[in-house]
């Protein structure tokens, strides 16, 4: 089963030498629930800029980030020794989405500047906390971008450049596939206007992600009942080797 989410937005923005900006937000479903048939949810972002004069020269942009929660990730290197693969050098980077997504209307660096990348963290890259990854190993850039790839592989991570449509330069809408392997926590969004690579507004939610039902209980049993859990383990994999078997002599005498 696949969920669609829609997040409905209002935007207010002004001329870039105004001085007050508002940003208005809700949403449709803040909410994403994960049951046993969850298999990705499809988030669907939208929105309008509301201005009180003309719309500028300058041709407006929109950046959007959704960003799982943060985890401390450790980065293994594997080398050939002695004929065999064996970790020789390894990473631990502070804090890494466990999703992060960007959509923007057209090429990240040319919609949003450098500074501004660096002052809100969006590309993906910059997203990764690796304070003390450089006293570890003299090239800890390779171990951050071998966690990019993996993560991209898994479509954890994704770069969405031109993927945010936006019409007369007030309308804009995209969507954003979400795997089915979620972590449970809040997933922080940020909107950004910005214009000549400058934000000029900007607005953050959080979408909740939540195992419910019987994946809920399994899950908390296992975190506070863990003998418990694994009996009940335990005993679920007799019953099923012995019905296998009770069903294999079945057919044999049939």
């Amino acid at each position: 089963m696949r969920w669609c989410l829609a997040l409905l937005m209002v935007l207010t923005a002004v001329p870039l030498h105004a001085q007050d900006e508002e940003v208005v937000l809700g949403l449709s479903r803040d909410q994403v629930a994960i049951t046993a048939t969850f298999e990705g949810s499809d988030i669907l972002i939208f929105g309008a800029v509301k201005r009180e004069s003309a719309i500028p020269e300058t041709p407006l942009d929109v950046v959007i980030t959704v960003s799982g929660p943060l985890q401390p990730v450790t980065v293994r290197r594997k080398s050939r020794e002695f004929g065999i693969w064996v970790n020789t050098d390894m990473v631990d980077l502070d804090a890494a989405p466990s999703f992060y997504a960007v959509a923007t209307t057209g090429p990240l660096d040319a919609v949003m500047s450098d500074t501004e990348d660096l002052r809100h963290r969006v590309s993906i890259a910059r997203a990764i906390r690796s304070v003390g990854a450089a006293t570890m190993v003299e090239d800890s850039e390779a171990f951050i971008e071998a966690l990019i790839r993996i993560k991209r592989d898994a479509d954890a991570y994704q770069m969405r450049e031109g993927a945010v449509a936006i019409d007369q330069q007030t309308l804009f809408r995209t969507a954003i596939s979400m795997p089915a392997n979620l972590t449970e926590g809040a997933y922080q969004t940020r909107i950004f206007l910005t214009r000549e690579g400058r934000v000029v507004s900007q607005y953050e939610t959080a979408i909740d992600v939540r195992k419910v039902g019987l994946e809920r209980w399994l899950f908390t049993l296992s975190r506070e009942q863990p003998m418990l859990y694994g009996l009940m383990s335990l005993a679920i994999a007799i019953a099923a080797g012995w019905s296998a078997s009770a069903a294999f002599q079945v057919l044999r005498r049939g």
